[in-house]
């Protein structure tokens, strides 16, 4: 007996994008199963905006095919099935937290109720408050809300968490993870490493339109290899630890210091040989954001 295989949410095969002279999207083939949470990682001009325009139906390839549950991705678009959360709104800022629901609502035939969208995203106390009265964070809640109104099975979040302080991000991943129990499928954009470290399930990056990276965030990690290594000194100089031999990327914040390297013996056995006072040294493995730095900088040294 035969068992049937569920087929993609997302399928894209062979995928490129040409603008003119730019090839934004080179050869791109992706399967994304129902109920992942996919991070789509690149840096600025790596193809990921054009991926996901790719995804919803808002461009079509040069070459290639692209499925949504199945069929073109326009049509797909119309049968309502996906809930968009962009970094730009455009929402009339005079309408409730409330009235913004029950509109949207409308828009689907299984809309949830406005109530329990409210309390999903931690809104209830502020649903007869007008958009324009919202602080950042409250206003990114009433996003999410929105792409979630419609009980989607697919959720696209673009950059869901700009500008939000640490407590507001923190609330966001819970009720992200309460999201993702439910079993949606979701695709996640973000700048910010750590957030795509605790959401997503699988990392996908792209770098010059071209996928170099496709898996689960600690596998990702692991194949890089590597290692951070952070201290504290006001005697050291980024200027000429920028010239050391085994760092490959340096982040200084004050007098905190943090090195990622291959070669975390000999940049130690120089660092201790050199002198320096410094205090709350750790050594732990690579985290996401320097395997991504690695991935898409190769070999090259970056100052961050």
């Amino acid at each position: 007996m035969a068992i049937s295989k569920t087929p993609p949410v997302i399928a894209l095969h062979n995928v490129s994008k040409r603008y003119g002279e730019v090839q934004a999207v080179q050869e791109i083939s992706l399967s994304i199963a129902p109920g992942e949470t996919v991070a789509l990682l690149g840096p600025n001009g790596a193809g990921k905006s054009t991926t996901l325009a790719l995804m919803l139906g808002l461009r079509r390839p040069s070459r290639g095919q692209i499925q949504l549950f199945g069929e073109n991705p326009s049509v797909a678009r119309r049968s309502r099935r996906i809930g968009v959360m962009l970094q730009e709104s455009g929402l009339p800022s005079l309408f409730t937290v409330n009235e913004l629901l029950e509109l949207f609502g409308r828009f689907h035939e299984h809309s949830m109720q406005t109530q329990a969208a409210l309390e999903m995203v931690g809104l209830e106390k502020q649903a007869k408050t007008r958009l324009g009265n919202l602080s950042g964070g409250q206003k990114q809640r009433v996003y999410f809300a929105l792409a979630l109104i419609g009980n989607p099975d697919l959720l696209f979040l673009d950059e869901p968490t700009t500008g939000l302080d640490v407590t507001a991000r923190q609330s966001f991943w819970e009720q992200m993870h309460l999201v993702m129990a439910r079993g949606k499928t979701i695709i996640l954009t973000t700048h910010n490493l750590e957030e795509a470290d605790a959401l997503a399930t699988r990392v996908v990056v792209i770098n010059q339109g071209q996928i170099i990276a496709d898996d689960t965030p600690e596998h990702i990690k692991q194949s890089v290899g590597g290692k951070l290594v952070s201290f504290f000194s006001t005697q050291v100089s980024d200027e000429e630890m920028q010239t050391w031999p085994d760092i490959l990327h340096l982040r200084v914040t004050g007098s905190h210091f943090e090195i990622y390297t291959m070669h975390a013996e000999s940049f130690l056995a120089r660092l201790f040989g050199c002198g320096y006072d410094i205090t709350d040294l750790q050594v732990v493995g690579a985290g996401l954001e320097e395997a991504f730095l690695a991935l898409t900088a190769g070999k090259e040294r970056q100052a961050l």
